[in-house]
């Protein structure tokens, strides 16, 4: 079985190729930009038959030189919800993902992809239905525009199509997204360089590290794709979060509580460590009113309808697994 993973070096990519060779899949074709030249590290270990830059890949796939490929799982693109140059935006995420998705329907492969819960940007139902998609952003946007030729293509589509709308996925491999990481990466490294937790204030008419977000273990994603890939019928787009929203508060409650279990430390109330200066807060910055969503949530019933049953995590036992990695690796 050969499968191409796109995005491969990146962080939710390269836990699918080592989520896939532990399915015994090693025929695995990784294409990416090193540009950045660390992220390479992501793919140590990893068992792969070959690499394309992606400036090679698409086109030389859409001419079927690759032979047959069984599935793609499309993770490349630009994450980068600060960025604002929308033509690149578009032709990186919308363009290549349709011209991907066109070859995939004349060679028969299946397509599984990233979409992205910032299409419902404002919206305070996370259902998969455009009465909900209202993107902030023009990275919501060019998810949001994938999304709606998915929905066209799926009804008559002679192979899998599934497009997973990734909830704030946290956990190893996300060290090069530099301010993109996510918050427990951030949380754990102010902690070991400054003994503390920063989080933000009041905002939205929620208290300080009130504000909630659907924060879901790279684990738990990589499982939720596997599982599509081992159920070939399973088609359409999917929330792919916890289905539970929980407070920013959590994530830094239970980052700081790992890295004290490392020590030996017994674990501490939240109260506990603000009071301790452990976590702290800080003023909510002008440069994200209006532009911020303090809850978000994943509706599961779309998922669970397709027959996907997996358990997710919950932040404190994914906090704690993904310190225990972060701890193990170099400074």
């Amino acid at each position: 079985m050969r499968v191409v993973v796109t995005g491969a070096a990146g962080f939710i990519g390269a836990n699918i190729v080592q989520g896939l060779n532990k399915l015994g899949i090693d025929d695995v074709i990784a294409v990416d930009n090193l540009t950045q030249g660390p992220k390479f590290k992501n793919l140590l270990g990893a068992r792969i038959s070959d690499y394309f830059d992606k400036t090679d890949f698409y086109a030389r796939f859409a001419r079927g030189e690759f032979g047959k490929v069984d599935a793609v799982f499309h993770e490349g693109a630009c994450s980068d919800t600060m960025e604002h140059n929308g033509r690149y935006m578009l032709d990186t995420n919308y363009r290549c993902s349709k011209d991907l998705l066109d070859a995939c329907m004349a060679q028969g492969t299946r397509l599984l992809y990233a979409s992205s819960a910032a299409t419902y940007g404002a919206s305070s139902t996370f259902r998969e239905e455009p009465a909900f998609e209202h993107p902030l952003n023009v990275y919501g946007y060019s998810k949001l525009l994938f999304d709606q030729v998915v929905r066209r293509h799926l009804a008559v589509s002679p192979v899998q199509v599934a497009g997973f709308r990734y909830f704030n996925v946290y956990g190893p491999r996300e060290q090069h997204k530099g301010r993109m990481a996510s918050v427990a990466f951030h949380h754990f490294n102010q902690f070991r360089e400054n003994g503390q937790v920063k989080l933000f204030g009041e905002y939205g008419g929620y208290g300080p590290g009130q504000q909630q977000r659907d924060f879901v273990f790279v684990d738990d994603v990589v499982a939720v794709n596997l599982w599509f890939f081992e159920h070939p019928t399973a088609r359409g787009i999917f929330n792919l979060g916890s289905g539970k929203a929980q407070p920013f508060n959590d994530v830094a409650h239970a980052t700081v509580n790992a890295c004290r279990a490392l020590k030996g430390e017994a674990p501490l109330s939240l109260d506990q460590q603000v009071q301790q200066g452990l976590v702290g807060y800080i003023p909510f910055p002008e440069a994200l009113v209006g532009k911020y969503q303090c809850h978000t949530q994943a509706d599961l019933t779309a998922l669970r309808s397709a027959g996907c049953e997996h358990a997710f995590a919950d932040v404190a036992t994914g906090v704690r697994r993904y310190v225990e990695w972060l701890a193990q690796q170099p400074a």
